[in-house]
């Protein structure tokens, strides 16, 4: 495939990004090593905040185990026992003096808190007295930031060490803004087995164990904030640590490992419901008028597309259920492999069978990257369906939209659970990296932002 000047301009601004996205927001590569060791503090201070204050734990160093279940409990629990219902802990006081909210500008802040007193020492697995350790992967594979610039022919700006540095820059902005409760959190980033790559696929559950087993046994973390993919995410789940990052599973697969399953990702029971709701209440029955000239007086016949991997699948389950309930079953269903060097050739097929099943509406229910395949495959073969979006992994921004083949997706149009997008220097990570950094942070800095600010928000909000 060759991209065009446009989809190569915007992968070189923005495929960090759209990396991030493929990896249904996976952040587990960070710096390529061999050696498996959690990283030592020399040298962390030039790397953290722009006074050095952000924690990293040194080789060799855990934290202690508490008196609490382990990794289970809520973290800087103030005052050690459970304060009676309704009432807050010793020396938690709600409200700040003239300050409402933890950070003034920011739209998804708590309530400010004021502390002071005992915190409860050790109060679990992975918290004492003055620290709160997230783990954090780093595995020795180039990752998808290098496949999506391998795809695209564009060089990726961010490095490694790019990401590292962005994210102890948001782990000491979040030290500082919000309350710890006189704890701080500090981040222990440790060598794995496991592949990136291999576990989106379903595949390398055993590297996954052993990786789980040193967050657990031997860093002795409260939390993984790079738990990206389904092995390692219910591996942790399993030695109860916090795991965040589980992309786009299902609310029975979040619920069965709840407390200790969190994730930005919108769960795909959400997103099938609402897809199969908006398909049957608004679509089927109705001429396919978004689509080519060749379609545009058919009645709508959908098909779908969704990754083969089971989790995915148990929610496509669930939407084609409640599509036939309402006696507007979904026809052509197709399942592909999340596998870069196998695109292209699995979109060949893909669109072949779409065009020979007389399919107008295309449900793509699609990682950021098989649209450009697709879209292209289908120019090609003079097929024009509508696309119908399901608000999947960046395939409802722009920025994702312009890399696809153009006289195709202006027959796009379907659902969103993104607010407006925000300018690459205007979001609220951005702008919260500068608050205590004066260089540039790594392109994916909102993914990095959002990922530690749900570990930031349970927190505090713990009490």
């Amino acid at each position: 495939m060759t991209p065009s000047p446009a989809a190569t301009r915007l992968v070189r601004g923005y495929g960090p990004l759209l990396a991030a996205a493929l990896l249904f927001l996976l952040m587990a590569v960070f710096v390529p090593t061999v050696d498996r060791e959690v990283v030592t503090a020399s040298g962390a201070a030039a790397d953290s905040g722009a006074d050095g204050s952000a924690d990293v734990l040194g080789s060799g160093e855990t934290a202690a185990d508490g008196t609490g279940a382990a990794g289970g409990g809520a973290a800087g629990g103030a005052g050690g026992a459970a304060a009676g219902k309704g009432a807050l802990p010793p020396g938690v006081k709600s409200g700040c003096p003239n300050k409402p909210k933890q950070v003034a500008n920011d739209p998804y802040a708590p309530p400010c808190v004021q502390f002071s007193g005992n915190n409860g020492g050790a109060t679990s697995r992975g918290v004492t007295g003055d620290k709160i350790v997230v783990a954090a992967r780093v595995l020795n594979e180039p990752g998808f930031q290098q496949a999506l610039a391998d795809v695209a022919g564009a060089q990726i700006s961010d490095t490694p060490e790019d990401v590292k540095r962005t994210v102890l820059g948001m782990v000491d902005y979040f030290n500082k803004n919000f309350q710890f409760y006189g704890r701080k959190m500090a981040v222990a980033f440790y060598d794995g087995k496991g592949s990136s790559t291999t576990e989106l696929l379903g595949g390398g559950q055993e590297e996954a164990e052993a990786d789980a087993t040193t967050v657990a046994e031997e860093i002795k973390a409260f939390a993984d904030m790079t738990a990206g993919t389904v092995p390692y995410h219910d591996a942790l789940t399993r030695r109860k640590v916090l795991a965040f990052g589980a992309p786009y599973t299902s609310r029975e697969w979040m619920t069965e490992r709840r407390p200790y399953s969190w994730s930005i990702a919108t769960d795909c029971s959400i997103v099938t419901e609402s897809v199969a709701e908006f398909a049957v209440k608004r679509l089927a029955g109705r001429k396919a008028e978004f689509a080519g000239p060749a379609f545009q007086q058919q009645t709508r016949k959908f098909g779908t597309l969704s990754p083969e991997n089971p989790w995915y699948q148990e929610c496509a389950d669930a939407g084609a259920k409640i599509a036939e309930k309402a006696g507007q079953p979904f026809g052509e269903r197709i399942k592909y492999k999340l596998d870069l060097g196998s695109m292209s050739n699995q979109a060949t097929n893909v669109i072949a069978k779409l065009k020979s099943a007389g399919v107008t509406s295309v449900v793509c229910g699609c990682d950021p990257v098989f649209p450009i395949f697709l879209t292209q495959k289908a120019q090609e073969q003079g097929y024009t369906p509508e696309w119908i979006v399901t608000g999947t992994a960046l395939t409802d921004q722009d920025i994702v939209g312009q890399l696809y083949e153009k006289e195709q997706w202006k027959h796009a149009f379907g659902i969103s659970y993104l607010g407006s997008p925000q300018p690459i220097r205007g979001s609220d990570g951005y702008f919260a990296y500068k608050s205590v950094r004066n260089d540039e942070p790594a392109f994916i800095v909102d993914i990095i932002y959002y990922q530690l600010y749900m570990i930031a928000l349970g927190i505090q909000l713990a009490g």
